[in-house]
């Protein structure tokens, strides 16, 4: 088997099991077989409150923001662009601005109402999936696979890949906590980043083994 008949392997693989998992966790939602999942986690989450830590959540949570990931992925798309990075610089502008659109198209299929938040106002947007969850995803594992395959380090691809997903969990974790989303949100979030990413970084590759540039950089 090849490269690229490996990596097709692996993201095929990922796909499937992120919306298999999202598949069962929107049946159970909707449903309400994991309503004591929520209540619990919720709970156990929101005991922990501090003003302290209320402010530092309500600062995390803006790394997941739309109009954040939307200013902060126009500034990468355009310093990949300008080190001529276009491939990367396409693909980050496609899994950013696809997350958004992915997350509308399916807060409009569910139609899940949103919990009473513990901090603030309650969003008018529907609930499921956590629009913060799935854009965070899918920004910050992009960005991190375009810097990593540029590190020759393995700690310094480590290092990048533990700060994208230490990011993306805080702001999750965020949400459960200012009681804007209930943790089937979050989690339903993820799922859906991994198969929105996994399908666009198959397209990405397939890409790549056509281009007669193959080369990593781009």
């Amino acid at each position: 088997m090849g490269t690229f008949d490996r990596k097709a392997a692996v993201g095929v693989s990922a796909a499937a099991a992120a919306a298999i998992f999202f598949a069962w966790l929107a049946h159970a939602v909707m449903h309400g077989t994991l309503a004591w999942f929520d209540l619990a986690v919720r709970g156990t989450i929101h005991s922990w409150a501090s003003p302290l830590l209320t402010r530092a959540m309500e600062g995390i949570t803006q790394l997941g923001s739309p109009s954040f990931l939307i200013g902060l992925g126009a500034i990468v798309v355009w310093r990949l662009a300008k080190l001529g990075r276009i491939r990367a610089a396409i693909l980050m502008g496609i899994a950013t601005l696809g997350a958004e659109l992915f997350d509308q198209v399916l807060k409009a299929i569910f139609h899940r109402p949103r919990p009473e938040a513990f901090f603030g106002a309650t969003p008018v947007s529907y609930s499921f999936p956590s629009g913060h969850s799935v854009e965070s995803c899918c920004f910050y594992g992009v960005l991190a696979a375009i810097v990593a395959s540029q590190s020759r380090p393995r700690w310094a691809r480590w290092g990048i890949w533990i700060m994208a997903a230490t990011i993306t969990l805080a702001v999750g974790t965020s949400r459960i906590y200012l009681g804007v989303h209930y943790p089937t949100d979050v989690l339903g979030g993820y799922a859906a980043a991994v198969t929105w990413v996994a399908l666009v970084w198959l397209v990405y590759q397939w890409w790549r083994r056509k281009s007669p540039d193959h080369r990593s950089a781009n």
